[in-house]
């Protein structure tokens, strides 16, 4: 997949969005400890960082493997299987060399958008890798990889960190976030919904994907569709509809071959969304930084006697 690179024009509102960040509004959250109370200061990095994508999803829906299919091959640390393999988020990203990075180096690296994260502590950093690899797609995208939202309590209470609220802080920073669902097993874990909830107010970030569409025949695709908008509408307090991409993300035959050309149709629309995210990365910046300074601003006293 080619991507487009972050033209002359976005370097430069990236640029003045960073001087009027250092000029402006940073003296005035650090008089009122605004990362106490909110999120953390932005650093450098995180203005300079390359558009991110978020997957979220249940396990087994095929996360790892669809990042496998996006950058055409394997990536160092990768695990795929039907069982829940990935246990940790996982960064992929470009580098001069393939290597499994571990969070806490990743969590200090001053180039790296990610310092925020030890807010979280050891616990969840030990649960943080980078996997660094040289790739085409990824010298202008970053992709994270998350752990396989899971139903019961017990496993979710053992993670030893709060799972939706790492979530949030990289739904926060990402330019894409993709909700995967299995045309097979469409329910939607306690912990999946409360991870959705979670997104609320970055709902033009979401796009869902119905992963597997061609284990089912063309009649029961129709109806697996259906009851995956039934079941969004439940969970997505939005009025407007989340874009759903159909298809079959991975290097294997597709098992029927119904709907074939309506995959590729859908397939290609993705990657353009993909491709356009380094143009596009200036526009979310402005967003998040209007949305901080929105927090900021206070009213001034009462001018009437």
């Amino acid at each position: 997949m080619a991507m487009v690179d972050r033209d002359a024009a976005t370097q430069q509102v990236i640029e003045s969005l960073k001087a009027l960040y250092t000029q402006y509004i940073l003296p005035v959250e650090q008089q009122y400890h605004y990362e106490h109370f909110y999120s953390p200061l932005l650093t450098e990095s995180e203005f300079e960082s390359k558009p991110q994508v978020l997957m979220i999803g249940q396990y087994s829906t095929g996360k790892t493997s669809f990042i496998k299919y996006i950058i055409g091959r394997d990536f160092p640390g990768i695990r795929v299987g039907p069982e829940p393999t990935t246990d940790r988020f996982v960064a992929v990203m470009d580098g001069p060399d393939e290597r499994v990075i571990p969070g806490n180096a990743l969590a200090v690296a001053p180039h790296l958008p990610y310092s925020g994260l030890q807010q979280y502590g050891v616990n969840f950093l030990n649960r943080f890798e980078g996997s660094q690899l040289s790739s085409q797609v990824l010298r202008n995208i970053s992709i994270v990889d998350t752990p396989g939202v899971l139903s019961g309590e017990k496993q979710r209470l053992t993670r030893g960190y709060d799972f939706t609220e790492v979530c949030q802080w990289f739904a926060q920073r990402s330019d894409l976030i993709l909700l995967l669902f299995d045309a097979h097993k469409l329910d939607i874990s306690d912990e999946f919904k409360s991870v959705i909830q979670s997104l609320k107010g970055h709902e033009d970030k979401i796009r869902c994907i119905l992963n597997k569409a061609d284990q089912v025949d063309r009649q029961k695709l129709m109806r697996v569709y259906g009851a995956l908008m039934w079941s969004l509408g439940k969970v997505v307090e939005n009025p407007e509809v989340l874009k759903v991409y159909v298809g079959s993300f991975w290097d294997q035959p597709l098992r029927y071959e119904d709907n074939a050309e309506l995959f590729e149709m859908e397939e290609r629309d993705l990657m353009n969304d993909l491709r356009d995210l380094p143009r596009n990365s200036a526009v979310r910046k402005i967003n998040e930084l209007v949305k901080r300074t929105r927090l900021l601003k206070v009213p001034g006293p009462d001018p009437r006697p």
